[in-house]
């Protein structure tokens, strides 16, 4: 498959068994269709908290903060579209709760002729996975037509939103908390009352690990030194990096970067 080519992956795939990778807020290039086939969990997006059961579908655009927690017993398959794959997903995210068995079983027959397809090759392959990821996706913007108009979001819910925009934008900078709510023309109290009220967290918490996926992401996908890792996520110095790392996972960065390449040859192995 080529980088611009749809696939499927389960979440256990996405997350690379280690569960921060999901479970801490955070945005991707790529699109994600998430399908919840068993459990109970929840999911954060743009500032939404969102609870997530079996038959629960989540399309969370590109550049969207949100973080999934799919529960202990949680099993879910994410269909991955590459921006440039030419497939014409929607423009915002979405949570839908399918009901209808009939509804279920469509698209679940599109998943797993899909799933066929990956696992199969062949001419034209790639080809073919984006034609399947278009179908999904017409599925999708019929099943929206058919549901249930969701109401106006609420002022909190506008602020949160745009609150999330600007992380996303802006959190490599080291800016505070206090500077996004200036940035929103509201106080750091009121924008913290938002969040607790629309992500169950308060807007620093958010910030917090946003900057947290990026610098395990960085220490564990990378082989950056940590003075470079720090520059480039707004730390003030290598020392600060460090003591933030370690408030929030118990371990130096090196010790974080050792672990992370642990797991990722115990993913790797048959």
């Amino acid at each position: 498959m080529t980088q611009d080519t749809p696939r499927i992956d389960t979440l256990a795939s996405l997350s690379g068994k280690a569960p921060w990778r999901l479970g801490l807020q955070h945005f991707r290039d790529d699109h994600l269709l998430i399908w919840i086939t068993r459990g109970q969990g929840r999911a954060i997006v743009a500032g939404q908290r969102k609870g997530m059961g079996i038959n629960n579908m989540l399309f969370i655009p590109a550049g969207t903060l949100f973080s999934v927690d799919p529960g202990p017993q949680g099993f879910g398959l994410a269909m991955v579209v590459p921006p440039d794959s030419g497939v014409p997903l929607p423009e915002r995210n979405h949570h839908l709760r399918l009901r209808d068995v009939h509804a279920q079983q469509e698209l679940t027959a599109l998943v797993e002729a899909m799933q066929r397809e990956q696992s199969g090759g062949g001419d034209l392959h790639a080809a073919a996975l984006r034609a399947h990821a278009t179908l999904i996706t017409i599925w999708l913007k019929r099943a929206l037509v058919d549901a249930p108009e969701s109401a106006a979001a609420s002022a909190e819910a506008r602020i949160a939103a745009a609150f999330t925009d600007l992380v996303v934008r802006d959190f490599r900078s080291g800016k505070p908390m206090a500077a996004y709510a200036e940035k929103l023309d509201i106080t750091p109290t009121h924008l913290t009352r938002c969040l607790n009220t629309t992500a169950g967290m308060s807007a620093a918490a958010i910030l917090t690990e946003c900057s947290l996926h990026a610098a395990r992401s960085l220490l564990c996908d990378t082989d950056h030194p940590v003075g470079r890792i720090s520059e480039h996520l707004g730390f003030g110095s290598p020392a600060y990096f460090t003591r933030f790392v370690q408030q929030h996972t118990g371990k130096t960065p090196s010790g974080l970067r050792d672990a992370g390449s642990s797991v990722a040859r115990k993913v790797s192995q048959p």
